[in-house]
């Protein structure tokens, strides 16, 4: 039983979409398990009557529906015929199709539905079935999306029971640039390695706010990892299937197990290279289960212009997975802060780079061969390169000063540390590792 309902930032989104006056369908799109069909069946709890739900997975029968005309009014008969006890009624039921990815004529009826606007219908699916089971796409112009993730460090402050007035205190000093008290501080810290052991995947964070124990958290990691790997199984193509998983599960050994971050082919397996592997990686990176950082070779906007597909990091869409990799006892390490060596620098830039993806911002890295300069990440913000670098303490960060005094352009960067708030005259700005979340 379920002590607490969790709070979500797409709640708000998708009421915002039901206020709209001329409604087009709401696509709600995200990887596995992030909560999409969740959150949709407790809105329409609290805003409709009714609930008209079909999982084409679950019921694939229920394809028939769409298998004729697709006018609204024969898709509303056929509806009615096959779910007797519901009455349909517009502005009073909500069509929910689940897993849509598994009909095409359901996402081809979208337009129809949109064109005729009596009905509310949100949609959810997965981009692996999309992406690899058949060539489909959505009518351009009928649909509004939703990108759902994990939960963010906020979603999980407020299922921790931090109120958004809290919250809001904490965001004053983040505005004002001022020391955050150190009770506070301590105790965010606190929360934030939490959230680190745990991950946003809303099932793991169910589980921990309800028994506040890591090691029933820990079992639904390795689940939700056992899930993914399926997905890779089911949905690869046979020459894909054991390249993509083995892609997949070096990831840990990638970012924690040693110095360079960069993605290499070698700690997949002895020998191996990037002829092999490299379209296991865009297999990953379509399917939602990796997130790119590319290294640019130059600071300057449009980021994307000097990106390199050939040189990067690749981190899981939720921290999650990665914990889920590793033995249990990395999460004790966070919690109790007795992290040391790589795994403490990349546990700490894996979750700066989590909170940016769940925030919408693609992001870079940047290294300078001859100088041996690099900054851990880069964003674009309103028109704006912003520079951030991780530090596990709060050490200097020499390559952030030397990038800010060589490239005028750069108005300011981060510094996210284990410490608390301060600001040097190369208008970098240092911040606690948890601030990410508020900026």
């Amino acid at each position: 039983m379920r002590c607490i309902m969790l709070k979500r930032k797409a709640t708000t989104f998708i009421k915002n979409w039901l206020d709209t006056k001329d409604k087009k369908c709401l696509v709600v799109q995200g990887a596995r398990q992030t909560g999409k069909t969740y959150i949709i069946e407790r809105f329409a709890e609290e805003n409709f009557e009714e609930l008209l739900e079909i999982n084409f997975k679950q019921m694939p029968s229920a394809m028939d529906i769409f298998a004729g005309d697709l006018t609204v009014d024969n898709m509303i008969m056929a509806m009615r015929f096959r779910f007797p006890e519901k009455k349909i009624v517009p502005g009073k039921t909500l069509i929910f199709l689940d897993e849509i990815q598994e009909c095409q004529e359901a996402i081809t009826s979208l337009k129809f539905w949109a064109i005729d606007n009596r009905y509310d219908v949100i949609t959810s699916g997965s981009l692996l079935g999309i992406d690899y089971k058949r060539a489909s796409s959505y009518p351009v112009g009928y649909v509004d999306y939703l990108r759902m993730y994990g939960m963010d460090f906020e979603e999980f402050l407020w299922g921790m029971g931090i109120s958004e007035d809290m919250i809001r205190k904490l965001c004053g000093y983040l505005h004002s640039k001022t020391v955050i008290p150190e009770a506070i501080h301590l105790q965010m810290m606190s929360y934030f390695r939490q959230y680190v052991a745990t991950g946003g995947m809303p099932e793991v964070v169910q589980k921990y706010i309800d028994t506040k124990d890591f090691r029933e958290a820990d079992r639904v990691q390795r689940s939700l990892l056992q899930g993914y790997q399926y997905d890779i199984a089911h949905y690869a193509t046979a020459e894909e299937k054991v390249k993509a998983e083995k892609c997949y599960l070096s990831l840990a050994k990638q970012l924690l197990d040693k110095e360079n971050h960069k993605f290499q082919y070698k700690e997949i397996e002895h020998g191996g290279r990037a002829q092999k592997y490299y379209s296991s990686v865009e297999w990953l990176l379509r399917a939602d289960m990796v997130q790119l950082c590319k290294r640019v070779t130059d600071v300057r906007f449009d980021l994307d212009d000097y990106a390199r597909d050939d040189f990067f990091r690749a981190y899981t869409t939720d921290l999650s997975l990665l914990m889920a990799m590793k033995d249990f006892s990395l999460k004790q390490h966070i919690v109790e802060n007795t992290l040391a060596g790589n795994s403490k620098g990349g546990i700490y830039e894996c979750a700066i780079a989590d909170a940016l993806y769940k925030k919408g911002y693609p992001i870079y890295f940047y290294k300078n061969e001859t100088t041996k300069r690099e900054i851990d990440v880069i964003i674009q913000k309103d028109g704006n390169v912003v520079p951030i670098e991780v530090k596990s303490g709060n050490t200097r960060a020499d390559s952030l000063k030397w990038l800010m005094k060589n490239n005028r352009d750069i108005s300011y960067g981060y510094k996210f540390v284990d410490g608390n708030i301060g600001v040097s005259e190369e208008e970098i700005v240092t911040l606690p590792l948890y601030m990410i979340a508020f900026i």
